[in-house]
């Protein structure tokens, strides 16, 4: 236990220290044309010190926020506002698919044609219609992922209420604080662990693993080279499946984000009151307590 307790603080310690050495030494990490810069971007990037560097910046939020709260209600409407940009943009994709599915289905059923071709500017891109009809997954998968936060802002996503809905305002607080801090952050952890490295295995050569050492990583940068995923689950079907490991990475990323926004405007609304319920909260649709359905059970 005490051993535990040491290693916990000597890496929430060290945390800060990582913090201002990657701030002050970018060209380390983010320099990608020197290869042992980009090895040490994918380490670091799942890594035990990338993880306490993360949770001394929540420490130091929730800190600076609980003495001002002015600040973590900015921090509540940054990462909100981020999460509610991103779902508008990413919503416009649907309209995208639609007319996509459109062009598709009179092509193929209709004009009986095999090949689409876009020439914007005169640069040619031409692909099979089925490599299109696969395309649409895309899409779709950028709704998904994207627009996952801001359903959430919106109140968009099914709750399954047995307790929630009964209790005191100050009792449901305490209740979406635990579920942000021992649901949401755990699992957008867990699954951001799986997530960059399978996305990294499909990018580079020699491949990649959670299990390498920093050492083992920097002695594959002598041999590393660009290795893009472009095999498509069909001879001439869409082969940018790489898209869709990028969009995963980007998935819990939004989840731990907002697990964050989550915690801090809960916390917020559990010292301020009632009076505080849904402050500064930009929705684009009728909140709860005014939907007329909300009164069905």
């Amino acid at each position: 236990m005490g051993d535990a307790l040491i290693w916990l603080i000597t890496n929430i310690g060290l945390g800060f220290y990582n913090f201002f050495y990657a701030l002050s030494h970018p060209l380390q990490w983010l320099d990608w044309s020197n290869k042992e810069a980009l090895m040490r971007f994918i380490y670091y990037g799942a890594s035990v010190e990338f993880f306490f560097v993360f949770l001394d910046i929540v420490i130091v939020l929730t800190v600076v926020g609980l003495i001002w709260p002015r600040v973590m209600w900015a921090c509540v409407r940054g990462l909100e506002g981020f999460a509610n940009g991103i779902g508008r943009a990413a919503a416009w994709v649907g309209l995208l698919m639609v007319l996509q599915q459109v062009v598709v289905v009179f092509l193929q059923s209709i004009f009986r044609l095999g090949t689409l071709t876009f020439s914007p500017a005169g640069m040619g891109f031409s692909q099979s219609v089925g490599w299109f009809t696969e395309e649409l997954k895309l899409y779709n998968a950028m709704i998904v992922a994207l627009c996952v936060t801001y359903t959430f802002v919106q109140g968009g996503h099914v709750r399954v209420d047995l307790v929630y809905s009964v209790v005191k305002f100050r009792t449901k607080k305490v209740i979406d604080m635990f579920g942000s801090l021992f649901f949401m952050i755990p699992a957008g952890i867990l699954t951001w662990l799986y997530a960059w490295f399978f996305l990294w295995r499909n990018m580079l050569t020699p491949k990649v693993s959670a299990s390498d050492t920093l050492d083992m990583m920097l002695r594959k940068a002598s041999i590393a080279k660009w290795n893009v995923e472009t095999i498509g689950f069909s001879p001439n079907g869409f082969n940018g499946y790489f898209l869709f490991k990028i969009l995963m990475v980007a998935f819990t990323g939004l989840v731990i984000l907002h697990a964050i926004a989550f915690f801090f405007r809960s916390l917020l609304e559990f010292r301020e009151g009632e009076a505080s319920e849904n402050k500064y909260l930009d929705r684009d649709q009728m909140g709860v307590e005014e939907d007329p359905l909300h009164s069905v059970h």
